[in-house]
């Protein structure tokens, strides 16, 4: 067995599956999204899929890290700063879309619909997100990996977005509330912003030797 192999044993292949997981979960999550909330006019929703495609950009990149590290190599530290510095801006773009489409919304008297498959899709990850938050901590433990256990921070955070969108969009759903999806949208521009901060100074890759 080669040496390559011996480090992709174990924890450390569970942990390349977690990450893999993340991507292909993040993939559909973010298409159903945005289909969803444009078919229903729903902010919240639309920036939550849009969310989700960049969490797959980001997590690509923290794939591309990790499976470097494990296999000895060398990783192109320059190529990944810009890489994290464009999904940070990406994340920036979300944040300033979703503020501008909310402010439009509440001064405005177009009223959204209700999307069950929304409700139906931010109620998955709910459960989801943080299973794959602890499974990534728990296997980024048992390799030593700082890596991986600040990205399982990253899907915890995504699991908080999930449960704030959920929770506007059933109030919307149950009460009418127009005013809630709007602020929902805020809540998921702050938590772009956030990330956007962590992508631009490299907090998602860290490691033992870039704190």
């Amino acid at each position: 067995m080669t040496e390559v192999q011996t480090r992709l044993d174990g924890p450390a292949r569970r942990a390349v599956r977690l990450e893999q997981l993340t991507i292909g979960y993040n993939v559909v999550e973010g298409i159903v999204a945005v289909a969803a909330g444009v078919a229903a006019s729903l902010v919240s929703l639309v920036g939550f899929g849009i969310d989700s495609g960049i969490e797959v950009a980001a997590a690509a990149v923290v794939l591309h890290r990790l499976l470097a590290e494990l296999r000895g190599g060398d990783v192109d530290e320059a190529k990944e700063r810009r890489a994290l510095r464009f999904i940070a801006l990406t994340f920036f773009a979300l944040a300033t879309y979703v503020t501008v489409e909310g402010v439009v919304r509440l001064l405005g008297d177009e009223a959204p619909d209700t999307s069950a498959v929304g409700v139906a899709l931010t109620g998955a990850s709910i459960v989801v997100m943080p299973w794959l938050a602890w499974a990534k901590a728990r296997a980024g433990r048992a390799i030593g990996s700082r890596l991986v256990i600040a990205d399982a921070a990253e899907t915890r955070l995504c699991a908080w977005l999930s449960v704030s969108t959920f929770a506007g969009l059933v109030a919307f759903q149950l009460f009418g509330w127009t005013w809630v999806d709007p602020v929902a949208g805020f809540v998921i521009a702050g938590f772009a912003v956030s990330e956007g901060r962590e992508a631009w100074e490299g907090e998602i890759v860290c490691d033992d030797d870039h704190d």
